[in-house]
């Protein structure tokens, strides 16, 4: 039923979905251009669409009731960014932990203008071993879904421009709250 109606609103509203999740049991997926509250709506809606089992993190301060249950219910998991966690390493667990787990995450981190990418998305997959799957929303021709799946064995480097080239040809919501990809540069990945 609820698949049927995130469909029907896909549809209404003149959004395609495409790709295919890949057949793997565990991956980070990196969810981009993400300008605008609309974005997460829009994938939420794709998810239940397609229904694939996708977990992401939210702001904490959206877990109250009853959105809160809602959320957890869409496989939402609260983050508390006012305060330095062990988050990095918590996800790591929580994948070594499961069977089966795909985990979005937005590495712009908010829907402003920023100079860099957050590189949680990046250590967490590079530490648990598990592949990057790159998601999109374009705007512009009304797609989202799932893209390409990064390639095992690169660089950091060569990982950036395999998601620069993903990326370039999609419209966000806001084009100019849309920074570039790029990690900080005193930020070093211990491949």
């Amino acid at each position: 039923m609820l698949q049927k109606l995130a469909r029907l609103i896909l549809k209404t509203c003149g959004w395609d979905a495409v790709g295919e999740v890949p057949p793997l049991d565990k991956a980070v997926f990196v969810a981009a251009p993400h300008t605008s509250n609309w974005d997460g709506i829009w994938l939420l809606v794709y998810k239940v669409a397609l229904r694939v089992d996708i977990r992401f993190l939210a702001k904490h301060t959206l877990f109250w009731w009853p959105l809160g249950t809602l959320l957890k219910a869409l496989g939402a998991m609260p983050l508390d960014r006012s305060v330095a966690h062990d988050t990095v390493n918590q996800l790591v667990e929580t994948f070594a932990a499961e069977d089966h787990l795909f985990l979005a995450l937005a590495p712009e981190g908010t829907r402003r203008w920023k100079p860099y990418w957050k590189t949680g998305f990046y250590q967490i997959a590079k530490s648990a071993n598990v592949p990057i799957v790159l998601a999109f929303i374009d705007y512009k021709n009304k797609r989202l879904g799932v893209g390409i799946t990064l390639p095992e064995g690169q660089t950091m480097e060569q990982d950036l421009k395999s998601i620069r080239e993903f990326y370039a040809p999609f419209t966000a919501a806001v084009p100019k709250r849309r920074g570039p990809i790029a990690f900080p540069p005193e930020w070093e990945c211990h491949e």
